[in-house]
C-alpha cells in the first residue's frame, strides 16, 4: 500500500559518482509505488572533459531542475549521498515549498558560508587522493571486492569548484523542512557528539528544527552496502505505510 499522491523521490549521489550509483536502490523504489529519479551531477559523467569550469551553482542548478520537473502535484523527497549535501542545502533553501522531506544519506545539511575546501587546486579531485587504507577499511566497510573494484573503475574526478564555493542560504523556512539523517559510517550519537564539539560540516544539525536520525550501520556507501535498508528508510519518509525505518512526514 502506498500514499494515494505521487511521491518523486530525487536521489543525489556524492562525490565521484553519477546516478549509476543508486542503481541497486531504483528498482526497489520503484517497486514500493514511487517514482525515483537519480542524477549526475555537472562533470561527473565519464567524458565530461571540462571539470574545471563546473561550479557548486552549477550542481545546485541541476537539483533545482530535477525538483521542478516533479509531476504537478507530486511531494518531492530529496535523497542526498555525502558531499551531496552542499548543493542539495543549496537547491532546498530555493524550493522550500516544493521539497517535502529531505533524507540525509550519511550526511548533513549545510550552514550559509559552508565550503568543503576552500583551498584545494586543479581542476578535478580525483578518488585516488582520498583512497588509502584508513579510508577502504572504515568507510568502504560492507562492500564485496567486487563493489570495490567497480568503484575504482567507473569513479570521476569531482570538480573542484564545487568543493572551493561556499553555499548561500536566504530562506530561514528551510530550517522547519522535515529531514532524515542517516547514520552509517558515524552512528547518531557520533553525529551529535561531533556537531556540539563544533565539526563544521555538522553545523546545520544544530539548525534544522526537524530533524531525526536513523542508524544504519554499515560504511559510508550504504546504496551499495545495504540498498534494501536504505530503500526501505527512503520509502518509509516518503510515506509508504508498512515500510520500517523511517516515518511518514
Amino acid at each position: 500500500m502506498t500514499t494515494t499522491s505521487p511521491v518523486r523521490v530525487i536521489l543525489v549521489p556524492g562525490f565521484w559518482l553519477g546516478a549509476w550509483a543508486w542503481d541497486d536502490v531504483l528498482p526497489l523504489l520503484r517497486a514500493r509505488g514511487l517514482d525515483p529519479v537519480a542524477l549526475t551531477l555537472p562533470g561527473l559523467a565519464p567524458d565530461d572533459t571540462d571539470r574545471g569550469s563546473v561550479t557548486l551553482e552549477d550542481h545546485a542548478r541541476a537539483i533545482e531542475d530535477a525538483i521542478e520537473a516533479a509531476p504537478e502535484g507530486a511531494r518531492v523527497v530529496l535523497v542526498a549521498h555525502s558531499g551531496a549535501a552542499i548543493p542539495a542545502t543549496v537547491a532546498l533553501d530555493r524550493h522550500v515549498d516544493r521539497v517535502g522531506h529531505v533524507v540525509w544519506v550519511d550526511t548533513a545539511p549545510v550552514v550559509d558560508g559552508f565550503a568543503m575546501n576552500p583551498d584545494v587546486e586543479g581542476e578535478g579531485y580525483p578518488l585516488s587522493a582520498q583512497w588509502d587504507e584508513e579510508f577502504e577499511n572504515g568507510s568502504m566497510a560492507g562492500l564485496s571486492e567486487q563493489q570495490l573494484a567497480n568503484f575504482r573503475e567507473r569513479a570521476v574526478p569531482q570538480p573542484t569548484g564545487t568543493m572551493r564555493d561556499a553555499a548561500r542560504l536566504t530562506d530561514g523556512r528551510r530550517l522547519d523542512v522535515p529531514m532524515t539523517l542517516v547514520a552509517t559510517a558515524l552512528s547518531a550519537e557520533d553525529y551529535r557528539s561531533y556537531a556540539d564539539q563544533g565539526a563544521g560540516f555538522l553545523a546545520g544539525l544544530k539548525e534544522f528544527r526537524q530533524l531525526d536520525m536513523v542508524d544504519l550501520p554499515t560504511g559510508h556507501w550504504p546504496m551499495w552496502s545495504e540498498p534494501h535498508k536504505l530503500a526501505e528508510i527512503v520509502a518509509g519518509v516518503a510515506g509508504v505505510a508498512g515500510v520500517a525505518g523511517g516515518r511518514p512526514a
